[in-house]
């Protein structure tokens, strides 16, 4: 029986992976320091798994920026834009972050995590070569180190469903043979290196794909199998049991299952399972930070234990890329609450501890089993997750509170005439550049350091600053920069009761960008307001229309580790019910523009279609709950990034939003055309420059794009933003991204004055 682990944490304990990426890119190491400080946490990472008790750890889940564009770079699938040849570190950076006037690749997020993945993409040019030396270096890294390994690797079939077709018409499955052939060579590389088990992921396989898709399936790997390493088919992030005859017949030497989310599949899997496979049972969540009921997950285990002995292997459900690393690093958690969690290192021990209880049976774990049932009792039990005033106010609810009182039309005229803003307005995201002096005055306020008068002063310092230079640029609909603000969602859950926090429960978003999701353990309310202050005192410095910043519901919701004990449509309703009070007392505060931001709407869809109503309506209902108890004349703006959302829009249109803004640049504002073809009905603020990029466009260029736009979005209702927040970018770039944003939207607004002019003269 074989305990072993999907893929582990790749930050470090101390975010050494982002502080190494950052040094890099500034240009303060080279690259031979890099890759040492590289080998330096692989060798951590491996050596910590071994000494958790695994029998086989991952190799390859290490990646500089994301493991999809490790995929693409290792099968030689670099886009011809860009022009790179071999997909070295450098040029690995350039598809990453952009450079010259090439756009990055796009980004979007993975499955239904706020992981972000570098989208491929294919066209009928689209050629595959095998460039391994990366991943064979690894495996040799860990071979030398005595490390029993596992190489992992994105499967063929999801990394072509992950990616994109360039051109109309193209079918990007059609690759699919000449991508498999690819595969094998790569696998033929490791069998030489005495490689026996390679892991490949197919959390493809849990979507609703097209039968096609699923047609190929068979065939791909019929083609992997003569390469001479066994396989593991890893599914995860939901159910296969649709597909469980057809992947028990495929030529591999065993499958995993999620049983984490789809608990109900196994039966389907037990029943004729083939004698000659192993079967990956992942029943410790590799998704959250609760306990795991050992009890119950050995009642679980067990059939399959009777039926599969040593055939029966044992893993999380997913990577632990999604779960903090290290909970004994939390000296300063509550100790209540502390007791009911596990990070990716305690999970490891889980898996340690299931496979001794099946091994030696229940008595050689009879303590780790009581303390997992008594922390489950304790929070069960515990009034701190219990506060019956938010009970009540959820019952409370009805359609009404989700309702605004007048239609987009009317409102839209009476926000136009009392905000009084030019044709294509302009305004950014929220956030401005998180400057070192910014982060210091945190640290110290936190640290006690500097008093409460002192720490408003200074902040008030950087609003005076934020607001001086938006003035100065021209900016329509200006923000205070949230100089005060560590992260969109720990900002907010510090002032909400029912959060817990972390001091260094980081996980990664994308690259270097790590965040540190609170966690939800009870009732959520809101105790004071959270952001009044700050906005008032930023619109009391300017004539202009200032907004009010919030995260919205399902971000807060989706951003957190969440109780599992409710269902997250409730726990969503509580925190709109928070969010509510903050907007009605901004109002009250005399803003006038309040952005409740939800870029995670679309990432908390279910992966199966036939689920999404569902969601989608409580989503929904969420958000109108915590935006729509203002007045008319008071403009709702959300924002949203890094999705797909063609196939929700009638969902975005229910927000009932005065104004969404959107990420589009990285599409060239082709995620435009479905709002076209829905014929969206209020106003939109597409994108223009990649925030995440140090490209900064010049005028031409956002010029160009708005243009774009004003073909699918009527002039009355197509405002002018960035893609996101500017927090991780410094201020040189900013202003002149910012002041070339301007002046485009200028040149729009003469272009608007001329056209009439000439319509005039024509006649």
């Amino acid at each position: 029986m074989i305990a072993h682990n999907l893929g582990y944490p790749r930050i470090g304990a101390r975010r050494e992976l982002k502080f190494a990426l950052e040094a890099f890119w500034r240009g303060e190491i080279g690259e031979a320091e890099l890759q040492a400080r590289g080998a330096k946490l692989r060798e951590e990472h491996w050596r910590a798994q071994r000494e958790a008790g695994l029998d086989l750890v991952p190799v390859g889940d290490f990646a500089w920026y994301d493991q999809v564009l490790n995929t693409t770079a290792l099968v030689g699938a670099a886009p011809a834009r860009f022009k790179v040849g071999r997909v070295d570190l450098p040029a690995y950076f350039t598809l990453a972050r952009g450079a010259n006037r090439q756009p990055a690749l796009e980004m979007t997020k993975w499955f239904d995590t706020n992981y972000h993945y570098l989208v491929p993409e294919f066209d009928g040019e689209t050629r595959f070569r095998l460039d391994a030396s990366w991943l064979l270096d690894e495996v040799r890294e860990a071979q030398a180190l005595g490390v029993p390994l596992k190489p992992v690797l994105i499967g063929p079939l999801t990394y072509l469903w992950l990616g994109k077709e360039k051109r109309a018409g193209f079918d990007r499955l059609s690759l699919l043979p000449e991508l498999t052939a690819v595969y094998r060579e790569l696998l033929g590389e490791l069998a030489r290196l005495g490689v026996e088990w390679v892991q490949v992921d197919e959390p493809a396989l849990v979507l609703d794909l097209p039968g096609p898709w699923i047609g190929e399936l068979e065939s791909a790997y019929e083609a992997l199998a003569p390469a001479g390493t066994k396989l593991l088919l890893a599914t995860y992030f939901g159910g296969v049991a649709h597909l469980a005859e057809r992947l028990k017949r495929l030529p591999v030497g065993g499958l995993h299952l999620d049983l984490a989310r789809a608990p109900e599949q196994l039966e389907a899997f037990l029943h004729g399972y083939p004698q000659n496979k192993v079967l990956s049972l992942g029943v410790v969540d590799g998704r959250n930070v609760w306990r795991c009921d050992l009890k119950r997950a050995l009642d679980t285990l067990g059939p399959a234990r009777a039926q599969l002995g040593d055939r029966l292997w044992l893993a999380p459900s997913c990577s632990l890329l999604h779960c903090p690393l290290d909970l004994a690093q939390e000296q300063g958690l509550d100790h209540e609450v502390k007791g009911w969690l596990a990070f990716a290192r305690q999970k490891l021990e889980e898996i340690a501890w299931l496979k001794r209880g099946l091994a030696e049976g229940r008595k050689a774990v009879a303590y780790e089993i009581a303390v997992a049932n008594g922390a489950r009792s304790s929070r069960a039990l515990s009034q701190r997750a219990h506060n019956p005033a938010v009970e009540q106010a959820v019952r409370a609810v009805n359609p009404a509170t989700a309702q605004r009182t007048a239609p987009f039309e009317r409102r839209y005229a009476a926000q136009q005439k009392s905000l009084n803003l030019p044709p294509f307005p302009t305004t950014t995201i929220g956030s401005f550049p998180q400057t070192a002096a910014v982060r210091r005055a945190r640290s110290e306020f936190a640290g006690g350091k500097l008093d409460a008068a002192g720490y408003r002063e200074r902040i008030r310092a950087e609003i005076r600053d934020a607001v001086a230079r938006q003035e100065a640029l021209g900016l329509d609909v200006l923000v205070h920069g949230e100089a005060e603000r560590n992260d969109m969602v720990q900002y907010f859950a510090e002032q909400l009761e029912g959060y817990a926090f972390t001091a260094h429960g980081w996980v990664q978003s994308y690259g270097s960008r790590c965040v540190k999701p609170p966690i939800i353990y009870g009732d959520v309310s809101r105790p004071r307001p959270m952001t009044v202050e700050w906005t008032r005192y930023a619109q009391s410095l300017t004539r202009k229309p200032m907004k009010g910043m919030l995260t919205g519901p399902v971000t807060m919701l989706q951003w957190s580790f969440v109780r599992d004990d409710l269902p997250r449509a409730e726990v969503a309703l509580q925190i709109a019910l928070a969010i509510r009070a903050e907007v009605a007392d901004l109002e009250r505060a005399g803003i006038r523009v309040i952005q409740i931001d939800e870029p995670a709407l679309r990432e908390g869809l279910p992966l199966k279609r036939g689920e999404w109503n569902g969601y989608l309506e409580w989503a929904t209902q969420a958000f109108r709950v915590s935006a729509n108890g203002v007045a008319d004349g008071t403009q709702i703006h959300t924002h949203m990034c890094y999705s797909e959302f063609g196939d929700i829009l009638p969902a975005i249109a229910a927000l009932d939003a005065d104004v969404i803004t959107i990420e589009a640049s990285r599409s060239g504002m082709d995620l435009l055309d479905a709002f076209a073809r829905f014929r969206y009905p209020n106003a939109i603020g597409p994108g223009i420059y990649d925030i995440h990029s140090p490209r900064v466009p010049d005028a031409d260029e956002v010029l160009g794009l708005l243009t774009k736009a004003r073909a699918v979005i009527p002039d009355e209702r197509l405002w002018v933003n960035p893609d996101c927040g500017l927090k991780t970018r410094g201020w040189a770039e900013t202003e002149t991204a910012l002041r070339n944003m301007v002046t485009a939207a200028r040149e729009l607004r003469r272009q608007e004055v001329r056209e009439p002019e000439k319509a005039i003269s024509d006649g």
